[in-house]
């Protein structure tokens, strides 16, 4: 309890700061707190991940401070809304990167969340990559906009390739966060309220996914492939959720897809726009993948294979109604768009 409230607090700490020092205080306070809970089982898994993520994120945080150092050096400002440097917008931008697990600085991310129990890797999904995100927002305008594309497009490829011949959920979800971040990065300069709200959806889809997988107990393909004897329900509802998350019209995860595409043509982005919808439908193929093994109603192999028992247990309300929001949201986006 106190580490799951010292993470919300170091989340709004960092979000409502104005101040570079406190925004870093709330990412440290965040760091700390996370790291108990991925180490939690004592298992040298667990154990390896939750080094690998203090190392990374110290560093990110130690660029973070660096670079408005830099900036208070140059201009005397310490307001994060005035960065103007062109020096410190670069490694902040490197750093917010690390921190997020944008391609090239993604490596440690799939491994810390195969270490990690679903209900973290969750957290480390989406409420852990909340508060990067707002300091890229709040710095938005002052961003290099070259640089964000090729590192928005390079996220998206990697994600899609390197998700294509993993079998643990954990890494594919891992593989998906890096794919979306991608999607976020490249508008992020052009029309920043789209990157949040992109980041909401994404967020919610994901957590409806962890938590189906979680009250599954899924860590691998194989074993999703014979749970659906145990909770039928819940598999027909996780297809449609990853679908949603792949970006498949007329689901929720089309509304922040078609928007992106919709403000880069705008910004005279036609090609970029491009290449990112055709480096998205990689991550259409493991989606796919994800959803086939859900729904697949025989082992694919001749072995005899232990079927599970049939639960009835009721489905949480939280996954019901996270799920709900995850597949019906697209009717509001006139709302959106306006």
């Amino acid at each position: 309890l106190i580490f799951i409230i010292s993470l919300f607090l170091g989340t709004t700490i960092t979000i409502s700061s104005n101040h570079w020092v406190m925004a870093w205080t709330g990412l440290e306070i965040n760091t700390l707190a996370i790291l108990p809970l991925i180490s939690k089982s004592h298992h040298p898994r667990a154990v390896e991940a939750a080094t690998k993520y203090f190392l990374v994120q110290a560093t990110a945080s130690t660029l973070v401070l660096f670079s408005s150092m830099t900036n208070a050096w140059y201009t005397g400002q310490w307001d994060i809304t005035q960065l103007t440097h062109s020096t410190s917008s670069l490694i902040l931008t490197a750093a917010i990167s690390m921190k997020l697990g944008l391609a090239p600085f993604h490596f440690w991310f799939p491994e810390v969340l195969q270490g990690s129990p679903l209900t973290t890797g969750l957290l480390l999904s989406t409420v852990m990559k909340f508060p990067p995100i707002t300091l890229l927002f709040m710095t938005s305008q002052s961003l290099n906009p070259s640089l964000l594309t090729v590192l928005a497009i390079l996220s998206v490829a990697m994600g899609g390739w390197m998700g294509l011949n993993q079998t643990q959920t954990r890494k594919i979800m891992a593989f998906s966060s890096i794919a979306h971040l991608g999607w976020m990065t490249i508008i992020l300069v052009y029309y920043p309220k789209l990157t949040l709200l992109n980041f909401y959806l994404y967020a919610m889809m994901t957590a409806a996914v962890f938590l189906t997988l979680n009250s599954m107990k899924v860590l691998k393909l194989s074993t999703l492939m014979t749970a659906w004897t145990k909770a039928p329900s819940l598999s027909t509802i996780l297809l449609l959720t990853l679908l949603s998350l792949a970006g498949l019209p007329p689901l929720t995860g089309f509304l922040p897809k078609w928007l992106i595409i919709q403000e880069l043509t705008k910004q005279d982005m036609a090609p970029a726009a491009m290449i990112i919808s055709l480096l998205s439908l990689l991550g259409l193929f493991f989606y796919l993948r994800l959803a086939y093994c859900a729904t697949i109603t025989l082992p694919p192999h001749t072995t005899n294979h232990m079927k599970q028992w049939h639960i009835n247990k009721p489905i949480s309300p939280s996954i019901a109604v996270l799920t709900t929001l995850s597949i019906m949201l697209l009717p509001i986006s006139p709302m959106l768009a306006t």
